[in-house]
């Protein structure tokens, strides 16, 4: 049995909600490993690079919010923290360098908004995700976030649900636009439509057994199952409690849903989950996502008559608590009150109406939060780095910020193109289902220890998933947008259908990329 197993048997994580006071009165250096552990089911992570302090992670379902939450969140970040706000990939807040007396007073400030930390680490549901513009999309098929609320609700506090073999990755949506990269979570509900006694029926397909960091990226198997709406709750937790009940409690970096999915195969897992239901399941019906994908980045009309969303670009997915504060006042002045996170460390407004919209445009806190990024900003993600997670080999965000920059300057705009960076296999940064993925790694060149990144392309999730494929290992990150100038213009979500006359252009570029290739190669791990 494995460590983390050993603890959840002593003591199961969500009991340790009632030592935190005392924790807050005898300091951090009393708290014992295993209780460090257990804090992560409250969403409290004791980070090795900042000792003493700690890193929060707030539950936003859906990435739906609100400009008074935000101003709390914001707030805890500038009088309890170092003021810096992390906007996560799955659509949450992580606040940190938290000190522990302050955290009774972190949680009451939560709970007074309607916020919570529970349950978003160690071996349980993480935060659910769904389409960021729910509800006010003109084209969706179905508003899913009362399906993820729902779920989220059941959820919490449930001791049912607080010991599972491992994290649990939920995503539900009814966005034609896969921004919640579905196949890449444990279970996923994406939008289709059957006939049933005659009429068309809007629900989802089931797909799981996604996942990405350790071994890789594995895309998530159809269950071959439709389900309605109101279906979702039941059969959302049936999955989990299969898992719970069945899923590998040995090693740690194989116990996954993926790897119950890889032993006993989609046939009898949808068996397994028909029995737990006690009934029959239909098969799986017409699809409705498009092949595209959006960031919800930018001006968008909504489905309400005269109102707008602006999808405002994050750099890299962190800002500072007062630029948060300021623009949760801005909701509360242009729009009405609603901030909402994308899986693309976006912010959104949404509800500005037309008369407003030129008014919020001229604002100065949208000159650097961007509602029109370059292509090469505009799919920029990374993971948080080395300056705060311990498993980090390089820090990222800066480098992110940095190499696009440069590229900037030398591609100008480009075709669409994401490029995310992850500091460690874990793959926070979602490298795996990038256009360009860069996996931090440390390497020696030359008698030096420098930072490096493994370099992946054509990674994707949605209708039609790719594998990304590594092209080159051990890249310096100083001669990094060197290489990448030579990737981008050959790689995009798009084919780039070449005319004759670019075939020498294309030679030239080819050679000058297997020499920056060479000079990669040089290098050698660390």
């Amino acid at each position: 049995m494995n460590k983390i197993e050993q603890i959840k048997l002593e003591k199961d994580g969500l009991d340790i909600k009632q030592d935190i006071r005392r924790f807050a009165e005898q300091g951090w250096e009393e708290i014992s490993e295993d209780d460090v552990q257990r804090l992560k089911w409250y969403g409290l992570f004791l980070r090795t690079p900042t000792p003493g302090h700690f890193m929060l992670r707030v539950r936003i379902p859906n990435g739906l919010t609100f400009s008074y939450q935000v101003k709390v969140l914001a707030q805890i970040a500038q009088g309890f923290g170092n003021g810096v706000i992390d906007v996560t990939t799955r659509q949450q807040i992580q606040i940190r360098h938290l000190k522990i007396e302050n955290i009774p007073e972190v949680f009451e400030l939560l709970e007074m908004t309607g916020l919570t930390s529970a349950q978003t680490g160690q071996d349980n549901v993480r935060n659910i995700m769904g389409c960021p513009v729910a509800g006010i999309h003109p084209k969706e098929l179905l508003n899913a976030s009362p399906e993820v609320q729902a779920l989220t609700e059941h959820i919490l506090g449930n001791r049912e649900f607080s010991n599972l073999p491992r994290k649990f990755n939920v995503a539900i949506t009814g966005c034609p636009d896969n921004c919640v990269h579905a196949e890449t979570q444990d279970l996923a509900l994406v939008p289709a439509s059957k006939i049933i006694n005659g009429e068309t029926v809007l629900g989802f397909n089931v797909l799981a057994g996604g996942k990405l960091g350790s071994g890789g990226y594995r895309i998530a198997s159809s269950l071959n199952v439709f389900i309605t709406p109101e279906q979702a709750l039941e059969v959302c937790s049936a999955v989990i409690l299969i898992f719970r009940d069945h899923g590998s409690r040995e090693n740690r970096s194989q116990n996954r849903l993926a790897f119950l999915l890889d032993e006993w195969g989609e046939d009898r897992f949808r068996e397994e989950l028909e029995k737990r239901l006690k009934r029959s399941l239909p098969p799986a019906a017409n699809e409705l996502r498009n092949t595209k994908s959006s960031e919800h980045i930018g001006i968008y009309r909504q489905k309400q008559p005269s109102m707008n969303y602006v999808g405002l670009k994050i750099p890299v997915g962190r800002i500072m608590g007062n630029k948060l504060e300021q623009l949760a006042e801005l909701a509360e002045r242009y729009g009405n009150g609603e901030i909402r996170i994308s899986p693309a460390q976006t912010l959104i407004l949404p509800n500005v109406s037309d008369k407003n919209l030129g008014d919020l445009l001229e604002e100065p806190l949208l000159k650097e939060l961007d509602y029109h990024p370059s292509s090469i900003k505009r799919g920029l993600v990374s993971c948080v780095g080395s300056d705060y997670c311990h498993l980090a080999a390089i820090e990222t965000k800066n480098r992110a910020l940095e190499v696009a920059s440069k590229l900037e300057e030398t591609l100008g705009e480009t075709a669409p193109i994401t490029m995310h960076w992850s500091g460690c296999p874990a793959g926070c940064g979602n490298h795996l289902v990038a256009d360009i993925g860069l996996l931090g790694k440390r390497v020696k060149l030359e008698g030096e220890v420098v930072d490096a990144v493994d370099v992946f392309v054509g990674g994707r999730a949605g209708p039609d998933p790719k594998l990304a494929v590594k092209i080159m290992e051990n890249v310096p990150c100083d001669i990094l947008p060197a290489v990448l100038e030579q990737v981008i213009p050959y790689h995009t979500r798009e084919k780039m259908h070449r005319k004759k006359g670019q075939r020498k252009r294309k030679k030239v570029a080819t050679a000058s990329l297997e020499k920056a290739r060479q000079e990669a190669l040089i290098s050698s791990p660390v």
